[in-house]
């Protein structure tokens, strides 16, 4: 059994990891988070100490290593510009580090942390979860078997509609979450440059408060991309099902379906790194690349 401390308990995110945490049959052992609005510990990990300030949490989990009881994993969930300082706590404190995309920000953050991982030999993981999806990982299979010189064309659309409330957030804030396209975009472009192959051309035609959208040119394929949090965007015939997330992505006019599935993810996830295969820094750095380039 594994030990687990996580940072950022409260977040939207982060039930899924203690999920993933108790399916695997490890313990989390500490968490934190300045908002103690986290009663969803309750139902996996009551027993869990709880730090509301991050120097107690860090006091904590030193104290936990001297007394030889130390963390294995620190599980991050907090705010993507925070990840590269959380990411390097967890490393420092002798642990391997499990984190949510996007991993960092910029791709000259990976580079530092590559160093760490040398100096400190611990491992930074990062969750790719469309990689784990069995619709995705047939349409590999398909693009790696099929001619080699092929370009397909293909267009992605992702609507996940969000309240006032996120660009009153910390999600709404480009300097700390990247934007759109980092925020709810970043895993959607690995899973693009996993399946067609290394990046080309980027570009970006739309840019507004709600929505981005452009041009990719892979490999493989010349794929249009459409993200977007706006409702509005979303079509009717979604709507009235009650729905207020719509992805679709189409290749040479063929719809791949891979709407449903994702809810065991991040457990696979767990079990993958578990067992020594999971993601790491440069599995990440294409869509890093990516997603910085659309910044500018």
């Amino acid at each position: 059994m594994k030990k687990f401390a996580l940072i950022g308990a409260a977040g939207y995110i982060a039930p899924r990891h203690m999920k993933a945490i108790k399916d695997t049959k490890n313990e989390l052992v500490a968490a934190y988070d300045p908002y103690d609005g986290v009663g969803i510990m309750d139902s996996n990990f009551p027993d869990a100490d709880f730090f509301t300030e991050f120097e107690r949490f860090d006091r904590h989990i030193d104290k936990l290593r001297r007394e030889k009881n130390p963390i294995d994993f620190v599980s991050i969930c907090s705010p993507n510009y925070l990840h590269d300082a959380h990411i390097r706590f967890g490393l420092k404190s002798g642990c391997d580090v499990i984190c949510e995309k996007p991993l960092v920000l910029n791709p000259w953050n990976l580079d530092a942390l590559q160093e760490i991982e040398q100096e400190t030999g611990n491992k930074v993981y990062t969750i790719l979860q469309l990689r784990l999806h069995k619709s995705i990982i047939e349409l590999r299979e398909r693009v790696l078997n099929g001619p080699k010189d092929k370009i397909y064309d293909v267009d992605l659309k992702y609507i996940t509609s969000r309240g006032k409330w996120y660009h009153r957030s910390w999600k709404g804030d480009l300097s700390k979450s990247g934007g759109i396209a980092t925020n709810i975009g970043v895993h959607f472009f690995d899973m693009l440059t996993w399946v067609f192959g290394d990046v080309e051309e980027v570009s970006v035609d739309l840019n507004l408060k709600d929505t981005i959208s452009g041009y990719l040119r892979l490999q493989n394929a010349r794929i249009n991309w459409f993200l977007s949090i706006d409702y509005d965007q979303i079509p009717l015939e979604v709507k009235l099902q009650g729905k207020r997330t719509f992805r679709t992505l189409m290749m040479e006019g063929e719809e791949i379906e891979f709407s449903d599935g994702f809810t065991e993810l991040h457990t696979l996830s767990y079990q993958e790194i578990l067992n020594g295969n999971g993601f790491g820094l440069q599995d990440c750095k294409k869509a890093i690349e990516i997603v910085s380039k659309m910044r500018g």
